[in-house]
């Protein structure tokens, strides 16, 4: 049993280890600071795709934020481009969601299966990795399927009621993507959805 521990344990820290060297090799660039959130972009090596990371502090609590999270089709709302979500598979802690995404025309809309597992830490901190798992299911008639998929939402209670909120992902969006929607979208996608999600946690 405590060999079982020890083991739980190593894989946590890890992971934790994992999440915290990919945010440090990334040269993260303040791109936007308004209404209580904060995104910042960075170069991938081999990617012509930036990556995201949207941070904001919500007055609210952990418990609400991971209700709003774990409703897979209401969270959709918030999400920015979501057009529909669901859950496909649950397994404990880990699960696999079906969302697709609207485009602007003349671009494709995209779907994705994004492999979703939730680990709590010891502080109290609440980590979601996001996983893309573009060979889950055939593609989709009129979708082109997101290629690839990395991220992860972190939720750190600070005290007084608060909550950091950090959300990053970086994405290959599969098939061709012309660089203004490229440019726009890795600002859109975290800023719309951690201000659509403050709005919805902070209600009273």
């Amino acid at each position: 049993m405590a060999k079982v521990t020890r083991q739980a344990i190593a894989v946590l820290l890890a992971g934790c280890i994992t999440v915290s060297a990919q945010a440090a090799e990334l040269n993260w660039q303040l791109a936007k600071d308004e209404s209580g959130v904060k995104v910042y972009l960075a170069k991938v090596e081999g990617s012509k795709y930036k990556a995201y990371k949207g941070v904001a502090l919500m007055n609210t609590d952990l418990a609400r934020l991971r209700a709003l999270q774990e409703d897979v089709t209401g969270s959709c709302a918030w999400m920015h481009e979501c057009r529909e979500q669901k859950r496909v598979e649950q397994n404990g802690e880990s699960g696999v969601v079906y969302s697709r995404f609207n485009t602007p025309w003349p671009v494709t809309p995209r779907d994705t299966y994004t492999q979703i597992v939730t680990e709590q830490g010891a502080d109290g901190s609440l980590l979601r990795r996001l996983t893309g798992k573009p060979d889950f299911k055939p593609a989709e008639s009129g979708f082109v399927r997101v290629s690839k998929l990395e991220g992860f939402w972190q939720f750190t209670p600070k005290g007084n009621g608060q909550v950091e909120v950090v959300y990053q992902v970086h994405t290959e969006p599969g098939g061709s993507v012309p660089s203004w929607l490229a440019n726009s979208f890795v600002l859109d996608a975290p800023f719309n959805t951690l201000l659509e999600l403050k709005k919805l946690a902070e209600q009273k």
